[in-house]
């Protein structure tokens, strides 16, 4: 028996590296090979031959060679199963390796019904199995792919409803206001489409002017439950992740940036790939966030508990980007144990009590007091002399020969200095902010957020989705600190419309991209909510009451229309008419031979559905999934003189 038979004899003895259908799992194979699964060593090391070819002696000690190993099972000759077969001989190659840095490649992505790979989900429990299957396209096939599209079915949505789109608002005191040029769009922008697609067709007319970019992609998480299709791996992801986020790049402005929510499994990744992109001096921050307890079936798992997210962020140039300072309660800060009893009267004549004293002598509880004289609530500190300035230090000095004096030190821009005996008077006032209407307590806001809840957010902005879905008030926390009213925030992986939902509310401008079908559980039904005063989330914080309008739009459709229909499909029988109807009407790859793939039909059909699934979306035309701008005037698209005069203004020509 070959090498190659002999192995995949030893692999099928482990149910995990099998399917349904008793197919060996590549990707399965790979992934536990790069874990070093004991089980999967104990198996190859069983066999004479198979350890005698990966095992290496190492002073007397076998070690397993898991790159000569996955090299053998990632080779074109290894598992050339029907699907691979049938795939080569109508002239469909498959993917070399190649370095990511290096890599000119696209990877399209589309929902799909057979394999998982959700945006913003965890769990597959989740009724909602949109599903991915991806297509890597090489530098050679990448012809008009990345031309700007067409949109259609324009609308404009307000409190009175869905209306037809007259124009785009382009208000040049807004824009004045936010030092963007005169005529730039202001309208809030739902588009539906493939969002690599969408990026590059925005490019035109908002290059350079985003403030934030928030995006929480599909990842997988590593668990049982998620199963990426058999094209999916981490180098297909990051080439998916790099094709996006160098067109995100040229979309922020040179004091922008973007934050990415990611979990662990692809989080060291992401971040080299982000250092590529916009440089490691461009890094901001880490943040852990908390998202769940260490309850339930989590406590089970061996090793420590996972219950966070990341989310990390980079700025376009981080000399130029601007943090506005963010605060997060806290508990009562004891130290401040002192009270000025008779504070109108003067700083010369100023008496401290004991905060004890106070509390009795006002009836009143910390809290309340707080509330009521937080500039009367003080401490004294000793200053680090050798980091103060030369007046600080001269104050300093008088007040040790005045011990019984106050001396000031009058700052602009910061607080005065207030100096008694050698030591500084930190007043409460300076560590409380108003939240919600009432004086509380603060600390300046740290890479870890623990103070968001996660827990009963499901139904907020009226939209169903039980897992994955991220708080409004983690989003309002992003878009406060990274941008001021007005600004634009952009979300291409926009799912049921947090991101754009928390903007509407807060006075931010939003453009979101999503090609994924929600249903009744869509951003578009969502801020439908929003803008008719829904008042979950954020909404009591923020005062909200309703308001505003968004414009809804698409990319007008070609090949588009036959990957629905295809990945749709329930049988063989109706993808085979699909197909007929795309030799005709459709638009193929150059690659496929039609005549050679009629007299193997035969094959074809002896393949799975998902596999035939697969070779009928390979056989599309990508350049053609949408009608390129540039053909806007070409009959054959049937392109209404409504929707041209919209592009020509959306595009500025």
């Amino acid at each position: 028996m070959i090498l190659i038979e002999e192995i995949k004899e030893i692999l099928k003895e482990d149910p995990r590296f099998v399917d349904s259908e008793g197919n060996l799992l590549k990707n399965k194979i790979v992934e536990f090979a790069l874990k070093l699964d004991e089980n999967l060593i104990k198996l190859l090391f069983k066999n004479d031959r198979i350890k005698q070819h990966f095992f290496k002696d190492v002073d007397g000690i076998l070690i397993f060679d898991k790159e000569k190993f996955m090299n053998f099972i990632d080779n074109k000759k290894f598992l050339p199963d029907s699907y691979t077969v049938f795939k080569n001989k109508i002239g469909l190659a498959n993917e070399d390796r190649k370095y990511l840095a290096n890599s000119k490649e696209v990877v399209l992505v589309w929902p799909y019904k057979d394999c998982v790979l959700e945006g913003g989900q965890r769990k597959s429990d989740e009724k909602r199995k949109e599903i991915f299957h991806n297509v890597i396209l090489a530098p050679d096939e990448i012809d008009r792919l990345l031309e700007p599209k067409v949109f259609t079915n324009f609308k404009k949505i307000d409190k009175a409803g869905e209306h037809p789109l007259d124009g785009f608002r382009r208000d040049a005191e807004i824009n004045r206001k936010r030092e963007l040029p005169e005529d730039t769009i202001t309208d809030n922008l739902i588009i539906k489409g493939n969002n690599l697609l969408v990026l590059h067709s925005l490019l035109k007319e908002f290059k350079g002017k985003i403030k934030l970019i928030y995006i929480d992609p599909p990842y997988n998480t590593g668990n049982d439950d998620f199963k990426y299709n058999d094209n999916f791996r981490h180098s297909t992801w990051l080439t998916f992740m790099k094709n996006r986020l160098e067109v995100a790049k040229e979309l922020l402005g040179d004091d922008g940036s973007i934050w990415i929510n990611i979990d662990d499994n692809e989080l060291s990744y992401l971040q080299i790939l982000l250092d590529e992109i916009f440089g490691h001096e461009n890094y901001i921050s880490l943040v852990t966030v908390k998202r769940s307890a260490s309850t339930g079936h989590k406590s089970i798992n061996p090793g420590p508990i996972n219950v966070s997210d990341f989310i990390i962020s980079f700025a376009k140039d981080k000399k130029l980007w601007k943090y506005n300072v963010q605060y997060v309660p806290r508990d009562y800060d004891k130290a401040y144990s002192l009270f000025i009893e008779n504070y109108e009267e003067g700083v010369d004549n100023w008496k401290f009590i004991p905060i004890k004293k106070a509390l009795d002598n006002y009836g009143l509880n910390i809290y309340d007091l707080i509330e009521k004289f937080p500039e009367r609530i003080v401490r004294f500190a000793v200053p680090n002399y050798s980091g103060v300035g030369k007046e600080t230090k001269r104050l300093i000095d008088l007040s040790k020969k005045n011990p019984d004096k106050i001396f000031i030190q009058k700052r602009e821009g910061y607080p005065d200095i207030y100096l008694k005996n050698g030591q500084r008077i930190l007043f409460y006032k300076d560590k409380v902010r108003r939240i919600n209407g009432k004086i509380t307590t603060v600390e300046q806001l740290t890479n870890i957020w623990t103070d968001i809840p996660f827990q009963g957010i499901a139904n907020e902005g009226g939209v169903i989705l039980k897992k994955g879905k991220k708080p409004e008030k983690l989003l309002k926390r992003i878009i406060e600190m990274n941008t001021n009213t007005g600004d634009i925030v952009l979300d291409f992986f926009m799912g049921t419309g947090t991101t754009c939902a928390v903007a509407h509310k807060i006075g931010r401008q939003y453009i979101g991209v999503e090609q994924l079908d929600y249903g009744k559980n869509s951003a578009l039904s969502r801020l439908k909510n929003v803008i008719n005063g829904d008042q979950t989330g954020i909404s009591k914080e923020v005062n909200w009451e309703g308001g505003g309008n968004f414009v809804y739009m698409e990319l007008m459709e070609l090949n588009e229309y036959y990957v629905k229909k295809i990945r749709n499909a329930m049988t063989t029988k109706e993808l085979l008419k699909i197909f007929e109807k795309v030799k005709h009407k459709g638009f193929l790859s150059y690659r496929i031979n039609l005549r050679i793939f009629d007299e193997n039909i035969d094959e074809f059909q002896s393949l799975s559905l998902f596999e035939q699934k697969k070779i009928l979306l390979e056989i599309l035309e990508y350049n053609d999934l949408y009608v390129n701008y540039s053909e806007i005037e070409d009959n054959i698209y049937k392109i209404s003189e409504k929707d041209k005069k919209l592009n020509k203004e959306f595009y500025g020509r």
